[in-house]
């Protein structure tokens, strides 16, 4: 047993790295600050403090089901501490999970009757269960819901005379017109209603046509560029274009998934990436991110952000068309690229992903979930995913699939990453994210990858942030999530 005095100073210890833990966390070194907290709890795993408090670095790394996890202990540890519950009920509103937050936020109350700030929180939670139980009673079941572009006639919508943006004139989108609707956007100016519809059901008729695994094929001397999440940061993807080139049949490029939410500027991203594909089906992919669904843009900002900007039927209709995005791609038979992530079974054939049936919002288990929430890890095997959410696969689930498929690497986005990128599992997984200094706060690189053909060698290109209009990121998420961000 160990003495008193070792158990004295094994707890003054922890509570000195728990010192040096907030300092890494108050300069937003979140992963740093999570490992401090580990030493803390691995010499006084007693102390719910270190535990909420590694919860809320999670949190901020949006690694949800990692802060439940912790948040959980300390409740254990000591069942009256009311940030351990709050900390919980947060990740679980991150994850849309409103009933399990609403339980946590009413403890939180019950501990501390007097605290403002809990009520406030309580109340919002309330709220927006109330909303999601009025939302489910008067829901349409799948199979008798009507599309909503079918009521949508865009001819038909009149143009002020005194509109002075962009104009498509006829059904074809022109590069004049999309170079004219990103400088309106640049200038904070909205595209008609009239126009955005027509971008967007244009859009839907063609990717309705493209099966789930998409294949490119990029001709020997061309080349390729792969951009990660954008995030609604839509003077970071100008700069993209300032840095690349603007997007054409010999210019072209793949976004990998999460154009939207975060940024307060996602529907100028979307409408923007949209145009080009219309323009020039060649020039760019589009491949569904995990943000791309109803239940992230709820929570995350894009549903209110086109409600303000645009109409509530604009909502309907982006979700309907995200639904028809493809969920992966692959390079010359030789690069897959995906969002997220690979499998929780060995196995999987490209054939496999070409026969998903994708026109749904993501469910939340099984290969479709798998592709888009998926992350990889540095340990062999599979582990839980620290986001609550689809798994964590290690190098030799990578190479497996990448061997059954005679494929040669395999590209995701989804995760921040301090360069913009990350390669991992001996070379043969590299992220790449495009959101730099993402939600104005974690102060990342982003980055992009050039392939040229034949040899398909990665060539990565990091670029810093620019700056942007004083519209703070999340401007337009619900009210109870920018209370916790």
């Amino acid at each position: 047993m160990p003495s008193m005095e070792t158990e004295n100073s094994s707890i003054s210890r922890a509570e000195e790295i728990k010192v040096l833990a907030n300092e890494a966390f108050q300069a937003r070194k979140y992963t740093q600050a999570i490992d401090l907290y580990t030493q803390a709890i691995e010499l006084n795993s007693q102390n719910a403090v270190y535990w909420a408090n590694r919860a809320f670095a999670h949190i901020k790394r949006e690694e949800y089901g990692s802060a439940i996890q912790d948040a959980s202990k300390a409740v254990e540890v000591d069942p009256k501490y009311s940030k351990g519950y709050y900390r919980r009920g947060t990740a679980y509103l991150a994850m849309g999970k409103f009933k399990e937050a609403l339980k946590d936020f009413q403890q939180v109350k019950k501990l501390s009757p007097n605290d403002p700030d809990a009520a406030r929180k309580l109340k919002e939670c309330e709220k927006a269960v109330m909303k999601l139980k009025f939302e489910e009673a008067i829901s349409v079941p799948e199979s008798e819901r009507r599309s909503i572009a079918d009521s949508i006639d865009y001819r038909s919508i009149d143009v002020e005379p005194q509109y002075s943006g962009a104009r498509i004139d006829g059904d074809v989108v022109t590069l004049d017109f999309v170079k004219k609707m990103m400088d309106d956007f640049k200038n904070q100016k909205c595209i008609h209603k009239r126009y955005a519809f027509q971008i967007v059901l244009q859009m839907r008729d063609m990717l309705r046509a493209l099966p789930s695994l998409v294949d490119i094929n990029v001709p020997d001397g061309n080349h390729f560029t792969v951009c990660g999440d954008v995030h609604g940061q839509f003077y970071d993807l100008l700069n993209i274009f300032e840095l690349n080139g603007l997007p054409s049949d010999e210019n072209p490029y793949l976004f990998n998934g999460d154009f939207v939410d975060r940024g307060s500027f996602s529907l100028e991203v979307i409408l923007t990436l949209f145009a080009f594909k219309c323009m020039s089906p060649a020039a760019i992919y589009l491949a569904r991110g995990n943000h791309e669904s109803k239940s992230m843009n709820k929570i995350y900002g894009f549903e209110g952000e086109v409600k303000s900007k645009l109409s509530d039927t604009f909502v309907e209709l982006f979700a309907e068309v995200f639904c028809c995005l493809p969920l992966a791609h692959v390079i010359n038979e030789k690069v897959f690229v995906v969002h997220g992530g690979l499998f929780s079974v060995d196995g999987v054939k490209l054939s496999d992903i070409r026969a998903i049936d994708r026109f749904c919002e993501p469910p939340e288990e099984g290969l479709m979930c798998e592709l888009l929430w998926s992350d990889p890890q540095p340990n062999p095997g599979r582990g839980p995913s620290k986001r609550g959410v689809g798994l964590s696969f290690g190098g030799d689930v990578t190479k497996r699939f990448l061997q059954e498929n005679n494929l040669d690497l395999v590209v995701r986005s989804h995760e921040v990453k301090d360069e913009g990128y990350e390669i991992e599992h001996d070379g043969k997984l590299i992220t790449v994210f495009s959101a730099p200094n993402y939600c104005d706060q974690m102060g990342n690189k982003g980055a992009f990858i050039r392939f040229e053909a034949p040899d398909l060698k990665p060539n990565i290109v990091t670029f810093s942030a620019v700056p942007h209009p004083d519209v703070k990121p999340m401007a337009y998420a619900n009210n109870f999530l920018r209370m916790f961000s």
